[in-house]
């Protein structure tokens, strides 16, 4: 586990109290979008506890503008998926009342444990519905699993069956499956948030799961609305070990590290690459980032220059160096200054990840950093594309960077390769497993490049040249802010993200600043009115 930086207060370093102030924007409709998986999660295990096991797959979401969640506003529920979610909801209730689990999750005991009891019912289920549906339940929404649980009691003569039926069917409810946020008016006739819609923003943002009881407690009073309150609980908020979470989760998404759960690998080629390796590249690299932004608060940027990390034993016979650690723990490390290897770039998990099962791949390593990483749109490829230039093994040039250069003459082919390929071909000397080499075929690999005129000479400069692209941090900027709002930004909204940018760059690059930053701007909850919406199931 990271060790915790306490972040202090920002409350009298606002750019407006500097004399900038924020710029308006206009807003988007309240949002309507289908949780991740990772929330579903974390709300499961909030409410019942990290024992209460979450089982089954989930339907995939569409990637937007670089981002999962972005996507969820898109999310529908297919049969299957329902099918799954029933399942799930199943068993998680049972979980919870279990005679292992139901004298903690159930804050009373019934008159008969045979028979039903509806106060009793109606204890349990108001207290966790707050949390599952983030808000208060109406009286409805209350008396269905009330009346479920009490049917189902008198039918099995278990008053913890009767708990259990009326809980799996709030867990498949679209106000737990979905956010669905509502609007109202405020005292100058303007349309807002409500309370509850935006203490879950906030802890969406910050948490990645839903709002705890101090932060229900300021929407129920109303003083979420004010911006002292709103300030008062992002910095608390930002002290509790749920950022690091939250954090995670952002990096997660914007690296698209959801990936690795279908990442392949030849064994014949790469046998040192194992499911051990694949999990212990990704957690590696969350670890470095964080280690970076969160845990010692510094600048961005270094993401891509740091020699520091963190290594695990099978991670260790990848970079081949010794790791003994019995408890098959982690441990800190760093490269040494003349290792080739430095940032995020030159990690297991960047190579491994962007590459083919039998091969590394300039253009998917290439394009993953201008994607990811510089907020670029590379095309796709025309359908049509002859790719047997480059695949053919009996083909004389024997480098990627040679075959690379006989395939991007192509007309079809040349705009692309132009922007993908100078940054991939720096990373070549990292096989696609993650390994370090310094010839492919008997020839030695040239990694010199240059990215959007900056020269470098190795994976390691191509860090350094990210770590002084101004688009590097614009493009953390648009990312988070579109992970908050759950939208690409608008045209309109121009002006703000020049705000952001500017603070960000004038605070140091500190991320957890920026978080704040977003988190306490007016843009976060500006909304406009919009159409009854309805969660949707598809057919």
């Amino acid at each position: 586990m990271l060790k915790r930086v306490v972040i202090a207060s920002f409350a009298t370093l606002t750019l407006a109290a500097c004399g900038e102030p924020e710029p308006v924007v206009k807003g988007a409709a309240p949002m309507l979008r289908l949780h991740t998986e990772a929330q579903y999660r974390n709300a499961i295990a909030d409410v019942f506890g990290t024992q209460v096991v979450v089982g089954g797959s989930f339907d995939p979401l569409i990637r937007t503008n670089g981002l999962l969640t972005v996507g969820s506003a898109a999310g529908a529920i297919t049969p299957a998926g329902l099918e799954q979610y029933d399942r799930r909801a199943r068993t998680i209730a049972a979980q919870v009342v279990s005679e292992v689990n139901r004298d903690v999750l159930i804050p009373c005991t019934p008159a008969d444990a045979k028979r039903a009891d509806a106060a009793c019912a109606a204890e349990f289920f108001s207290r966790v519905g707050k949390f599952l549906y983030r808000r208060p339940l109406t009286d409805l929404e209350l008396k269905t699993p009330v009346t479920v649980a009490g049917e189902i009691a008198a039918t099995t003569g278990s008053f913890y069956s009767g708990i259990s039926a009326g809980l799996s069917g709030m867990l498949v409810s679209p106000a737990f499956l979905f956010a669905i946020e509502t609007t109202e008016t405020d005292s100058g006739g303007k349309p807002r948030l409500d309370a509850y819609s935006k203490a879950s923003r906030l802890s969406f943002l910050l948490w990645n799961s839903g709002p705890d009881e101090p932060l229900m407690a300021a929407a129920e009073s109303g003083a979420i609305h004010t911006d002292k309150a709103v300030a008062a609980q992002v910095d608390r908020m930002l002290t509790s070990p749920k950022v690091e979470a939250g954090l995670r989760a952002f990096f997660n998404d914007m690296l698209a590290f959801d990936e690795f759960a279908k990442i392949e690998k030849d064994s014949i080629i790469y046998p040192s690459f194992s499911l051990a390796v694949a999990e212990d590249s990704r957690e590696q690299t969350l670890r470095t980032i964080l280690d970076v932004v969160f845990t010692n608060n510094g600048d961005y940027r270094d993401i891509f220059t740091t020699r520091k990390t963190f290594m695990s034993g099978p991670l260790g016979r990848i970079y081949r160096i010794p790791v003994d650690r019995p408890d098959g723990g982690w441990m800190p490390y760093e490269f040494p200054e003349n290792d080739p290897r430095a940032g995020l770039l030159t990690h297991v998990s960047f190579a491994a990840l962007y590459s083919h099962p039998g091969r590394s791949s300039p253009t998917i390593r290439g394009r993953a950093i201008r994607e990811s990483l510089l907020c670029q749109r590379v095309p796709d490829p025309p359908g049509d594309v002859d790719f047997s230039l480059f695949n053919d093994p009996n083909s004389p040039n024997k480098t990627a960077r040679d075959r690379l250069t006989a395939h991007s003459v192509e007309p079809a082919c040349a705009g692309c390769h132009k922007l993908t390929d100078p940054v991939g071909l720096a990373m070549e000397q990292i096989d696609g497993a993650g390994q370090y080499r310094t010839e492919e075929s008997g020839v030695t690999i040239d990694p010199s490049g240059d990215l959007d005129g900056v020269a470098y000479t190795d994976a390691k400069g191509l860090g350094v040249a990210m770590s002084r692209n101004p688009a590097v941090p614009a493009c953390v900027v648009n990312r988070l802010y579109s992970y908050a709002t759950n939208k690409a930004p608008e045209r309109d909204e121009r002006d703000f993200m020049a705000y952001l940018e500017k603070d960000f760059a004038d605070n140091g690059y500190r991320l957890t600043r920026l978080l704040r930053t977003i988190a306490t701007s007016n843009a976060l909850f500006t909304v406009t009115p919009a159409p009854q919406q309805t969660a949707a199931v598809t057919n």
